[in-house]
């Protein structure tokens, strides 16, 4: 099974070293890594092409934000399996792909994610926050249930079936995506329980109260454009949030 691992980056060569000595230490040798750069100015390409091979296929190029990025990373993509790997994040080890691969076998699934530490901008040894994720239900989904978007590896078939990540969106395209697949179009998962990814605190999600009150409209958008429930569910979806800081 091919692994194709995304990193899209845009003037973020300070912590974008770390993740991609993380995606080469894993164990697993069958990985494609692709990296999709927004035209940085910081010294990014040069550091990238100093890897050389072992950066599969890298573009540095404008683009129109994270979303793009993804998309165009996913369309380069030639692994059975594709996920995503930030700028700003890393492996939590260097067996994590490995199990991966072990999870999609023994399940026969569309997807496996797992679970996600926020650590600290400064410290990354500092967890401020643990998403511990669940197995998929439909009731779940309807609750404000999501996988942690950074652990999840989803087939490419997929992506060619069911469609790329809405650009319209500009900060919850993630969780309509998410949407459209668990829940519109059912595909089959399997919950691998154990930590993932561990993610600097400070994207663009949770930097700020504008952000915050973007990221709630568009996720209700997202809700109602795939008709799965309502205020209710954004609700239950920010509440389930206080959690993950006293885990």
């Amino acid at each position: 099974m091919k692994i194709s691992i995304i990193t899209a980056s845009y003037n973020n060569k300070k912590t974008l070293q770390q993740t991609i000595s993380s995606v080469l230490a894993q164990d697993y040798n069958n990985i494609e890594y692709i990296i999709v750069d927004g035209g940085s100015l910081d010294g990014t390409v040069q550091m990238v092409q100093s890897y050389g091979k072992y950066i599969h296929q890298f573009i540095s190029e404008p683009d129109n934000g994270i979303y793009d990025a993804l998309n165009k990373g996913v369309k380069m993509a030639t692994g059975d399996v594709v996920g995503f790997m930030h700028s700003d994040d890393f492996f939590a080890s260097n067996t994590i792909i490995s199990e991966i691969v072990k999870t999609f076998q023994k399940n026969n699934v569309d997807a496996v994610y797992g679970d996600l530490h926020y650590v600290s901008e400064k410290d990354p040894n500092k967890i401020v926050r643990n998403w511990v994720s669940s197995s998929f239900s439909e009731d779940k989904l309807k609750r404000g249930w999501m996988p942690p978007h950074p652990t999840l590896y989803i087939k490419n078939d997929c992506y060619k079936k069911f469609g790329l990540y809405n650009t319209k969106l500009r900060i919850a395209a993630d969780y309509e995506l998410i949407l459209r697949y668990f829940g519109k179009n059912r595909i089959t998962s399997a919950y691998l329980p154990k930590t993932i990814v561990k993610m600097r605190m400070g994207g663009a999600s949770n930097n700020g109260l504008k952000a915050i009150k973007k990221k709630m409209k568009e996720d209700y958008w997202a809700l109602k454009e795939n008709n799965i429930g309502g205020f209710y569910t954004l609700a239950i979806k920010n509440l389930s949030k206080l959690t993950q800081f006293l885990k």
